[in-house]
């Protein structure tokens, strides 16, 4: 399968270099108008490929784009130390009307995965832009926060993030809802694994996952201006999960339209955010309806409201 990736910068090529590490592209292009940038990267990527899987990995323009299922688009400007993701809007919506069209000239059947911050407002933005279903353009929403979520639990309990099943939804960014109603470690509660383990899950120690995980953009940009590694595997899954037919489900920030969530009486104006979504070959296929604390419900219900809001200032 051949993969798009437009923006060669630090996500762009996190992402190459984890794609071409799982081995789930056979092809990945890398686009960028810095065309120096995305040679360079491909090269260097281009020389792991002996110690992983024969990917073929070159940068080129749009027109090579031609015949890829995924393009993934990470191009945009970088969010600044104290700049919060929504404060990134207005100066990356353009950046996304002068891409979009040159990416679908080239590659009309493929599915269009955003990245670029602020990811939820991205997201809407190119909808409307390409005229894509929203499963076929969606974007990487809380993927990563739920990541940091299952690791930072992982890290209390004692065992592997993979055996902890725990989900971040709504905005990717300051509203974003931690799942702690239905988060699972093995089969059990967290809290009463947590009990067997001898780590009892204090509030003081809630706390500090919350704040690991709601806060860890800001931490990592302060130490070394941008996070990249963290969602470039997770860019990375959702390729996989197309790659494979997997019907993956993942947190993905999805276009709804008409939206009911849990313990709101009316559908909520068009919003992007994110849910728990099956996807596989042709995209997101469905989306499921979380089971939420009513303070958890209350929480996505805000974090829609400020999606809906920050949507309606670019308006």
């Amino acid at each position: 399968m051949k993969v798009g990736i437009i923006g060669a910068g630090m996500v762009g090529s996190a992402a190459a270099f984890a794609i071409t590490l799982r081995g789930v592209a056979s092809e990945v292009v890398l686009v960028d108008r810095n065309a120096a940038l995305a040679q360079a990267q491909a090269e260097d990527i281009l020389h792991a490929t002996p110690f992983a899987h024969g990917t073929r990995v070159i940068s080129g323009g749009y027109a090579d784009l031609d015949g890829a299922k995924v393009v993934i688009l990470t191009a945009g400007v970088n969010q600044q130390p104290g700049e919060t993701r929504l404060a990134l809007l207005s100066r990356n919506a353009a950046v996304f009307a002068e891409i979009i069209p040159q990416v679908q000239a080239a590659a009309p059947d493929a599915i269009l995965v955003v990245a670029t911050n602020p990811v939820d407002i991205m997201t809407a933005i190119a909808c409307r832009l390409s005229g894509l279903p929203p499963g076929r353009c969606f974007g990487s929403g809380t993927i990563l926060d739920t990541a940091r979520f299952r690791a930072l639990l992982a890290s209390h309990l004692g065992i592997s993030a993979t055996s902890v099943h725990a989900h971040v939804l709504g905005e990717h960014g300051d509203s974003e809802i931690l799942c702690w109603s239905s988060a699972m470690a093995g089969t059990l509660p967290v809290a009463e694994m947590a009990a067997q383990r001898g780590c009892p899950l204090t509030d003081e120690v809630r706390a500090t996952i919350d704040h690991g995980v709601r806060r860890a953009a800001y931490t990592i940009i302060n130490g070394k201006g941008a996070t990249w590694y963290g969602i470039g595997g997770g860019l990375a899954r959702i390729v996989q999960a197309v790659a494979h037919d997997e019907s993956a489900i993942l947190t993905l920030s999805c276009l709804e339209t008409g939206l009911m969530l849990p313990g709101q009486d009316t559908p909520l104006a068009p919003v992007a955010l994110s849910l728990p979504r099956v996807i596989g070959a042709q995209g997101i296929s469905d989306t499921l309806t979380p089971l939420l604390s009513p303070a958890e419900a209350e929480g996505l219900a805000a974090s829609a409201r400020v999606l809906i809001a920050a949507a309606d200032g670019l308006s």
